[in-house]
């Protein structure tokens, strides 16, 4: 056993969970899965989750979880499960660094261009799943679900809300589709999708956290309540928004000064960071909305968001953010209040995170003429999961919301839903696009003529903008 509690141990630890985090990222890989989800069972595998609780021995443990006789560890973290700093704040910043990073790569002249059609596809695929993740909850109340916990139950919904597009959109350009506009909208349509999700997860982390805390001073107290969580969440919109403006014109003018210099990642990083404390300390929204929303402000000056982005994601893919979905592995993954009511509740939840997308969005397709096989397309190419999904889970099973906080187990439901759906989407994509047919009453104004097969410019921004979600 080896005490990690100075920084050279934790170096060791770090390098277990890079080499960890690789090989199986690389294995999902080659099953064409997501690597994230080899990030999250690498940590599983070298956390306690499996080997710690089935097997009496881990890689890595905790100190009073081995003190109690738990199991025993060849390194020891200090702290109970969850609450070690050093991995925490690794991990903290990998999250921040990765909402940041989407946030760059919205495209917002793309998003305008697309239409009502991609908008509504987008409100139905989060407002529908949200709806049947809340509904399936409230029988659930001896898993701490329910009525009693309504915070939790609304956490669900907000969990099967999220759509990743990645998986989409390699489907697409295989297929040949992606500069379609049916193709077009799906992808402008997730990405609005993640923005309203983002805004959901704002409100209900807001709310939660203010249920859950007591006020410190009167400020602290005007935050706890209903109004003043709505309130706070406005300001932070609009404060944002404001200063985006202001920051705009700042970097652009350092575009034009210092363009391709380290100076405007460094000074992106400033933004990040300061419009992600800002957003929880000071206005109690989530901080990975501050990340989300600086990355959009940044995004409006193009040439310097993309410069950023491919700067940043270097340092985010290569450490942080798999540090960030192992230490879910570790620390957050739960197998010990695992039973068959949470795993038939994880099949449920699946179920009906598929279906709500596949409905929501096919209904919404269908009404703006296309028909019932490009109907399904649109469902289908929504209904993937990914990052997002399990990046609102963490922020759901955060301490800090005390007894709103949804436990441990629930992250099976979520790895469940991104195995299942990245399963999935390419499959029925391929088998849906197998036979193009017209469509029967014609398409409204700005649809296709034939299946589908409406080109775009190949250097089109909507090509550019899915070819980011697709390096993303």
């Amino acid at each position: 056993m080896f005490q990690v509690d100075h920084p050279l141990g934790y170096a060791i630890i770090i390098a277990i969970i890079l080499f960890a985090t690789k090989m199986c990222g690389l294995l999902f890989r080659k099953m064409k899965l997501p690597e994230v989800l080899g990030f999250i069972i690498a940590g599983i595998l070298i956390g306690p989750a499996v080997f710690g609780q089935f097997c009496g021995y881990a890689l890595i443990g905790f100190e009073e979880a081995v003190a109690d006789g738990a199991y025993k560890a060849l390194f020891v973290l200090e702290g109970d499960v969850g609450a070690n700093e050093t991995i925490s704040v690794f991990s903290k910043i990998g999250v921040i660094l990765i909402m940041f990073s989407a946030g760059l790569e919205t495209n917002l002249e793309d998003l305008k261009h697309t239409g009502l059609a991609s908008f509504l596809i987008a409100v139905a695929g989060v407002a529908l799943p949200f709806g049947l993740g809340l509904a399936i909850s409230l029988p659930f109340g001896d898993i701490g679900l329910g009525t009693a916990h309504i915070y939790r139950s609304v956490f669900i919904g907000a969990i099967l809300t999220a759509t990743s597009v990645a998986i989409t959109v390699s489907v697409l350009k295989e297929l040949g589709k992606i500069n379609t506009k049916l193709g077009t909208t799906i992808v402008s349509a997730a990405v609005i999708d993640d923005v309203i999700g983002i805004v959901v997860l704002s409100v209900v982390t807001s709310m939660a956290r203010s249920g859950s805390v007591e006020a410190a001073n009167g400020f602290e107290a005007f935050k706890g309540t209903v109004y003043g969580t709505i309130i706070m969440i406005v300001a932070f919109f609009a404060a944002a928004i404001g200063v985006g403006f202001l920051l705009n014109r700042l970097f652009r003018w350092l575009e034009k000064k210092w363009f391709r210099t380290h100076r405007l990642p460094i000074f992106s990083l400033v933004v990040c960071f300061v419009y992600s404390w800002v957003a929880e300390e000071i206005f109690g929204v989530a901080d990975i909305t501050g990340a989300f929303l600086a990355g959009i402000v940044l995004a409006t000056v193009h040439r310097t968001s993309e410069y950023v982005d491919t700067k940043i994601n270097v340092n985010t893919y290569t450490i942080f953010a798999p540090i960030f979905f192992a230490n879910i592995g570790i620390s957050n993954i739960d197998f010990s209040g695992v039973g068959g009511k949470i795993i038939l509740f994880a099949f449920l939840a699946v179920l009906m995170g598929l279906a709500g997308k596949i409905i929501g969005c096919g209904a919404v397709a269908k009404g703006f003429g296309y028909n019932l096989r490009q109907s399904a397309i649109a469902g289908v190419g929504m209904m993937a999961r990914g990052e997002v999904a399990l990046i609102v889970t963490q922020t759901a099973t955060d301490a800090s919301l005390g007894e709103n906080a949804l436990g441990g187990e629930f992250m099976i439901m979520t790895v469940l839903l991104i195995l299942v759906s990245s399963i999935l989407t390419p499959i029925l994509l391929k088998v849906l696009y197998s036979k193009d047919l017209p469509l029967k009453n014609g398409p409204a104004e700005g649809m296709p003529p034939s299946g589908g097969d409406g080109g775009l410019p190949e250097e089109s921004a909507a090509r550019q903008q899915a070819d980011g979600a697709a390096g993303a």
